[in-house]
């Protein structure tokens, strides 16, 4: 039996498409907020040195390698990290490049979270910063081309 006019099937792309926008905006909202969140290390890069320290403290042998190489440009990385954040957070949320923007917060939160040896916990799994936040951002890497309503497709 055919759909009444105007009415789209579940499966249809075009649903999928609005979809994948659902996603785009509430991840590029969530990034923008964590960004914004660490506004202050613009002007005070201890908050993200000391966090650095700590995860050394518990690092494992991968993480810990990487902390070794990243904490000298600690102050440099406080202030890129909630810039980038909030950058990339409002390219998502307007459509902006999404398959670029995606990609870059993808390597953004890898980075982070290796820092912290976060991906190497089975707490990961459950934790809505872990694994739910880099499959939705790989998901937009993939399909997030030519989504409704994007400033640049």
């Amino acid at each position: 039996m055919p759909n009444p006019p105007g009415i789209q099937r579940a499966g249809s792309p075009r649903l999928q498409g609005v979809g994948l926008l659902v996603i785009r905006v509430a991840v590029g909202a969530y990034l923008f907020f964590v960004g914004l969140g660490k506004a202050s290390w613009l002007l005070d890069s201890t908050p993200w040195a000391n966090q650095l320290s700590q995860w050394l403290t518990e690092a494992t042998p991968i993480s810990r390698w990487y902390l070794d190489r990243i904490m000298p440009g600690a102050p440099i990385f406080a202030r890129i990290i909630p810039l980038a954040e909030m950058i990339g957070g409002l390219a998502l949320a307007v459509g902006f490049w999404t398959r670029l923007a995606a990609s870059l917060c993808l390597v953004m939160v890898l980075n982070v979270q290796l820092a912290a040896a976060a991906m190497f916990k089975s707490s990961y799994l459950a934790d809505a910063a872990g694994l739910p936040l880099v499959g939705a951002l790989l998901g937009l890497m993939i399909g997030g081309a030519k989504l409704p309503l994007t400033l640049r497709r």
